[in-house]
């Protein structure tokens, strides 16, 4: 075994060359575009990325091999090195820095896409900026768009946009030449563009073109089954260590406490005797039983804290903002932490009350898990302000636009610190709302598309069926489906039209597994709902004892056209429906939504 150190532009030659290639044993290359982003803000800010693991071939380990993911080679190549450890980052900077074609990869919902990696100057050469900020991806035509593909908001189509705009396109990097070209460009067109390039050169291209991997060299003479060992043992897929575990190891070793308090300071068991109250009061933030944690992270509450304590101090004039990335999370200091922890656990409690009036009771019907963490901040900061009518009424509104404009999937760190700082600043007379508020839309269309549990809006939209008064249509004695009924009953969302009666009369059935044709139910309830609706309500009216007409306002509850459902009259239900939703979502959201040109439902 031997240790070496590679330069990383030789290190992706040979990788590109096929000199370095795969065991056919290892995993599929799987990072998304947001880890991708993050490892070349590693590598700009020539921090160590960690220990590669390679094995020389030609020994007594004779595997299949082949090429990292795309990466292109005749057939037959025969590499020098195998990869055993290291395949997800390399496989990640060979596409990015290195290959002249998009990256392959997926976005924050698991959705195929290709993208273009490029570093904006100004935020790569500003000491005050994040560094993962200036890292941008781009479609493969290069132009970012908006407001559903309608506006640009970024063109890089051309070398000309790219300079113009200031943003290096990183595939560049390793290639001499065309780095030279592109300078000339960018300084061509303003004369201090040269500062900016050469701070850029200097501070950030050279740690990329001078960057050093450490590598372990097994040599051939290695046996398969120690290779297989050393696979298992080493290879972690590429997932970060948990930020709660080094919290955790930093507060133990925390002398001051230790002297203080003559014990060490338990993390886990602290979070966790507030999780198990959390709960235990509101199901809705999660459950903990028989070793199975779900709802609310211990990581959610760090960031709560960290969003707390940031704004705090930015208040004070001792930071430059409000901030609760994993950087940040590790620098929390233990005497705040214990300071802050029963303020944020308060607030969190304060949440699930929210969260109930707003119809939302059991952790499975929650949204976003990640839109509670800066609810709670917001809270823990504004205190009794945040429970005044209207701060709740606006609460509610920002609450809504992120759950309806589908805004909280995927990366949200970014969106938390500025949620946090703009709904501050709206509850205490700011006229600007927040962009959270700004920039959520719904597409009327979505309705037809909306069909499971997967989606923050078909979640949602349940909920708000619930909140603006539905009845349960077996159990009519109870006044609404409120949070006991919700909780105890076990409530279902259940087809108006069976999918079986839907298809059988012709209609498709998307429109069948529409949320549209989708309605919140008893579990009882929902068993009688079998056949032709025109049946089974005569059904449920006469189990319920009640007169047609009764039962009619009780359909009506569910924003359902009694008419057509017991005239079995599904294009006319579901027409009707749908514009009563879309009439819901803009009550809710303050404002119209999006409806395509010529729309027809």
């Amino acid at each position: 075994m031997a240790l070496d150190s590679p330069k990383l532009r030789e290190l992706l030659k040979n990788v590109a060359a096929a000199k370095i290639q795969l065991p056919d044993f290892q995993r599929e290359w799987k990072w998304d575009d947001e880890r991708i982003r993050a490892l070349i803000a590693t590598v700009t800010l020539d921090y160590p990325l960690g220990v590669v693991m390679t094995l020389e071939t030609g020994g007594a380990a004779q595997f299949r091999a082949r090429t990292l993911a795309g990466v292109e080679s005749e057939a037959g190549v025969i590499p020098d090195l195998l990869l055993l450890d290291g395949q997800q980052r390399l496989t990640s900077l060979v596409q990015a820095l290195y290959l002249d074609r998009p990256v392959a990869t997926v976005d924050a919902r698991d959705r195929k896409v290709e993208r273009w990696y490029y570093l904006d100057i100004d935020k790569a050469i500003d000491p005050e900026a994040d560094r993962d900020d200036a890292v941008v991806s781009v479609p493969a035509d290069r132009v970012l768009r908006e407001d559903f593909a309608r506006r640009v908001r970024l063109d890089l189509s051309t070398r000309d946009g790219e300079c113009r705009e200031g943003y290096f396109p990183l595939h560049l990097v390793f290639d001499d030449d065309a780095v030279s070209a592109w300078q000339k460009s960018f300084v061509k067109l303003a004369d201090e563009n040269w500062d900016r390039w050469t701070a850029f050169n200097a501070r950030v291209l050279n740690n990329i073109r001078e960057c050093l991997i450490p590598m372990i060299r097994l040599d051939s003479t290695t046996p398969n089954e120690a290779v297989c060992s050393v696979f298992e043992r080493v290879n972690t897929g590429g997932v970060a260590l948990n930020v709660f575990e080094l919290l955790t190891a930093t507060y133990a070793g925390d002398r001051k406490h230790t002297e203080e308090y003559g014990t060490e300071y338990g993390l886990p068991d602290v979070w966790r005797g507030t999780k198990e109250k959390l709960v235990s009061q509101y199901p809705v933030l999660g459950q903990v039983e028989s070793g199975r944690d779900e709802g609310l992270t211990n990581v959610d509450f760090l960031q709560a804290v960290s969003l707390v304590l940031s704004f705090e101090r930015k208040r004070a004039g001792m930071a430059n903002s409000v901030a609760c990335k994993r950087r940040d999370l590790l620098a929390l200091p233990l005497a705040d932490f214990r300071r802050l922890e029963p303020v944020v656990a308060q607030a969190f409690a304060w949440v699930g009350e929210f969260l109930g009036t707003q119809a939302i009771f059991t952790i499975r019907d929650l949204p976003y898990r990640t839109q509670l963490v800066p609810l709670a901040a917001v809270r823990a900061l504004l205190g009794d302000q945040a429970i005044e009518p209207d701060a709740v009424e606006r609460l509610t509104r920002w609450f809504w636009c992120g759950v309806l404009g589908e805004m909280y999937g995927g990366s949200v760190e970014s969106r938390f610190t500025r949620d946090v700082e703009q709904l501050v600043a709206w509850m205490n007379g700011d006229p600007g709302e927040p962009d959270t508020v700004v920039e959520a839309a719904f597409l009327a269309e979505r309705l037809n598309t909306l069909t499971t549990r997967n989606s923050a809006a078909y979640k949602g939209l349940q909920a708000l069926i619930i909140k603006q008064g539905a009845v349960d249509w077996l159990h009519p004695e109870e006044s609404q489906m409120t949070g006991p009924f919700v909780i105890g009953q076990g409530v279902a969302i259940r087809q108006v039209f069976p999918a079986s009666w839907v298809t059988r009369n012709g209609y498709p059935k998307a429109r069948a597994d529409s949320i549209v044709n989708k309605t919140p139910m008893s579990h009882h309830a929902s068993r009688r709902m079998t056949g032709a609706p025109s049946t089974y309500v005569s059904v449920l009216a006469r189990e319920t004892g009640t007169p047609d007409e009764w039962f009619d306002d009780i359909l009506g509850t569910h924003l359902v056209n009694p008419v057509a459902l017991r005239s079995d009259d599904f294009t006319t239900f579901y027409n009707d429906r749908y514009e009563r939703l879309l009439s819901l979502v803009e009550r809710t959201m303050g404002k119209r939504v999006v409806r395509r040109a010529g729309e027809t439902t």
